[in-house]
Parts: structure tokens; sequence; C-alpha cells
């Protein structure tokens, strides 16, 4: 019985796509690790991938475009460089708010909050990264679930806003 019609999924419904995002979840984690400032050539263009420091996986995320979304997250801008944005955060006990007062753009303006925010990106350019090809949107979400649990991503935690 297929879940979803065309190049999609095509399992037996959620418990092949689960059973699928199990194997593949362990292939994202014995996956090597390479340095946010010498990403391969061969990078594929949809996956998940992770972030880690000394062995210890802080953040797992998902794209269609690989390449770019990694670089995004050390960029200079808070909606792009969001993993940064949110080390920031927990560095300067400061959160954004969806209002014009404290609002991811009026913390750029803090001082403290962009020198933390500076500091994040440059952090992450030096972390490992991790990454496994997955095209398919909902087998994507599933495994970074997955993989955020697995690996107990300190910076996932599925919160609603």
């Amino acid at each position: 019985m297929s879940t979803f019609v065309g190049e999609r999924m095509r399992t037996d419904g959620f418990t092949g796509a689960v059973k699928d995002v199990e194997a593949k979840c362990a292939a994202l984690l014995a996956s090597p690790r390479c340095r946010m400032s010498a990403l391969p050539d061969d990078l594929p263009l949809a996956g998940i991938y992770l972030f880690s420091e000394d062995g210890q996986t802080l953040y797992v995320g998902r794209t269609n475009r690989l390449r770019r979304r990694l670089q995004d997250h050390a960029r200079n801008s808070q909606n792009q460089a969001t993993f940064a944005f949110l080390l920031a955060r927990e560095e300067t006990s400061k959160k954004a708010a969806y209002r014009t007062r404290s609002s991811r753009r009026d913390l750029m303006k803090d001082p403290d909050f962009r020198s933390a925010f500076d500091k994040a990106r440059e952090r992450i350019r030096g972390m490992d990264v991790q990454f496994v090809e997955e095209t398919d949107p909902t087998r994507q979400a599933l495994l970074e679930i997955c993989a955020a649990l697995r690996a107990e991503a300190t910076y996932n935690d599925f919160d609603n806003h």
C-alpha cells in the first residue's frame, strides 16, 4: 500500500518509512566527519546534516540545498544563520520575540548580542559536519527527528512557536 503518489515515498506507509529512516539515521551517524571550512565537492543536493564539536552532536537540520544551507549557518544574517542565532541567545540569555521590540533585528543591534552572534558564526565554521542524502521531504522530517534524538543533539528541541 502506497501512502504517497508519484515519485514520493513508495513504502508500506508510516511503518515502512520509519524502518527506512532508522537505517538512514544509522548511516548518518556513522558517516565521515568533515570540517565546515573544507566541505567536499560531492555534497548531495538535499539531505540531513549535523553539526558537532569534540564528538558531541549539537544540531541536526534538513534542507533541499545542502551546500548553501550549511554555508548559511555562518552567514551574517540572523534569519539565515539560525544555529548561530540560537548559540548567541544562549550566550547572552536574550530571547527574540515576534514583535518589533526584542525582535531578531532588534537583538542584532545590541552590541553584546552582536558580538556573541559573530563568535557563534566563527565557532560554526570550525565545527564538524556529517550529512546523508535524502530528497523526500517526509523522510527528511522523520530523519531529522530520529537523528536529533539518537545523537542527543543539544540544540534541537522541536518546540512550537
